[in-house]
C-alpha cells in the first residue's frame, strides 16, 4: 500500500508548479526518486508500490509519473496497460524503468503514452529523464503558462542537469562506464519515397531488390570485429547497426523484438530505447503489435526505408570497383 502521501498544499489543482507520483517495490529506490525530486523543486504527490497502482483510490497521478517494475506477470501486466491508457487520457507524463528480461513485456503493454522508458537505469540516467520529461512538458504547456513559470521550469531543468552531473562525479557505484545518457536525439525529415530519390542510378520509378540476408548479416559480422581491436564506443553507430538488423530480418521473414534490435544497436538498452522512439516518430522504423499476445510487440522498418535500403546497397555496388 502506498507509504507516503504528501501534505503539501501547492500542488492543488489549481497549481501551477509540476507534481509527481512514485512507485516502485523497492523502497530504497522510492527513497532516492523523492529526494531527487524535491530538489528540483517538484511536489511529490504519494509514493508506494507497483500493485499500489491497481487501487481505484489512487487519485490523482499527478504530471509526471515514475514507475520501477523489474519484473513484469500477468497482473503487472494488467496495471501497466490501465497505467498506460490512463496516462493517454490525463496527459501525465510516464518514466517507466525495468529490466532487459521485462523490456519486451513493458514496451508491449505502453503503446499510448509515449512514456519515457529505462533499463537497468543509473540514479543520473532517471535523473536526466526527468530532465527530459520537464523540458517537454513546459513546452506542451507554454500557452497555460505565465512568464514567471515558465522561467521556473528553466530553472527547474537546468537543476537536474547539474544534479545529474554530480551524480555521475560520485565515484564508484554511480554508474556504469560507458554508460553515459545520451542526448534526445532529432532527424531533420522523414525518409522519401524511393521513386523520388535523388541521383540513384536506375530507371526513375524503378525499384532495386534488397540485398540477400548473408550479405547483410556479413556486413553485421565485420562492423561487429571491429570491436575486437578498437574500443567500440569510436565506432557507436546504433541507427545504422539497427537499420541492418531489420534488413537482414526482412530478408529472412523474421520479426524483430524490441530487446533483440536494442541487443543488434550496440549501444545500452536505455540509449537503444531512445533511438528507437526517435526512428519510429521520425517514421523509419513502425511499431507492430503481436495480436496473438498483448505482451510482446515488435519493431519493422517502414516501407519506405526498405526501398531506400535498397537504393543505397544498389548504389554502392553499382559504383563499388570490379574485383582485380
Amino acid at each position: 500500500m502506498r507509504d507516503t502521501v504528501s501534505s503539501q498544499g501547492d500542488f492543488a489543482y489549481g497549481s501551477s508548479r509540476s507534481s509527481l507520483s512514485i512507485y516502485g517495490d523497492r523502497a530504497h529506490l522510492r527513497a532516492t526518486l523523492r529526494e531527487d525530486a524535491v530538489a528540483v523543486g517538484l511536489d511529490v504527490l504519494a509514493t508506494g508500490s507497483v500493485d499500489d497502482l491497481g487501487y481505484e483510490d489512487v487519485r490523482p497521478l499527478g504530471d509526471i509519473v515514475l514507475v520501477d517494475c523489474p519484473q513484469v506477470d500477468a497482473a503487472r501486466t494488467a496495471i501497466l496497460s490501465r497505467l498506460d491508457d490512463r496516462a493517454r487520457r490525463t496527459g501525465a507524463r510516464l518514466i517507466v524503468s525495468t529490466t532487459v528480461d521485462a523490456l519486451d513485456s513493458v514496451f508491449a503493454c505502453m503503446d499510448q503514452s509515449d512514456p519515457v522508458l529505462l533499463v537497468e537505469p543509473s540514479r543520473a540516467e532517471r535523473v536526466l529523464a526527468l530532465g527530459q520529461v520537464l523540458a517537454n512538458f513546459g513546452k506542451t504547456r507554454v500557452r497555460e503558462l505565465s512568464e514567471d513559470d515558465r522561467l521556473m521550469l528553466l530553472r527547474l531543468s537546468e537543476q537536474v542537469g547539474q544534479i545529474a552531473g554530480q551524480i555521475e562525479r560520485l565515484g564508484p557505484g554511480s554508474g556504469e562506464a560507458g554508460d553515459k545518457p545520451s542526448p534526445v536525439f532529432r532527424f531533420g525529415h522523414r525518409v522519401e519515397s524511393a521513386a523520388g530519390t535523388p541521383g540513384a542510378p536506375l530507371p526513375a520509378g524503378a525499384k532495386p531488390p534488397l540485398p540477400s540476408a548473408t550479405l547483410v548479416r556479413r556486413i553485421i559480422r565485420q562492423r561487429q570485429a571491429r570491436s575486437r581491436f578498437f574500443e567500440g564506443d569510436l565506432f557507436a553507430d546504433p541507427a545504422w547497426d539497427m537499420l541492418l538488423d531489420l534488413t537482414a530480418a526482412r530478408m529472412e521473414g523474421q520479426r524483430v523484438s524490441v530487446t533483440s534490435l536494442c541487443i543488434a544497436s550496440g549501444v545500452p538498452p536505455t540509449t537503444a530505447l531512445r533511438w528507437i522512439g526517435q526512428m519510429v516518430e521520425a517514421g523509419l522504423f513502425v511499431r507492430i503489435c503481436d495480436d496473438s499476445d498483448r505482451r510482446r510487440a515488435f519493431i519493422a522498418p517502414a516501407d519506405d526505408t526498405m526501398d531506400a535500403m535498397a537504393r543505397y546497397f544498389a548504389q554502392i555496388e553499382l559504383t563499388a570497383p570490379a574485383p582485380v
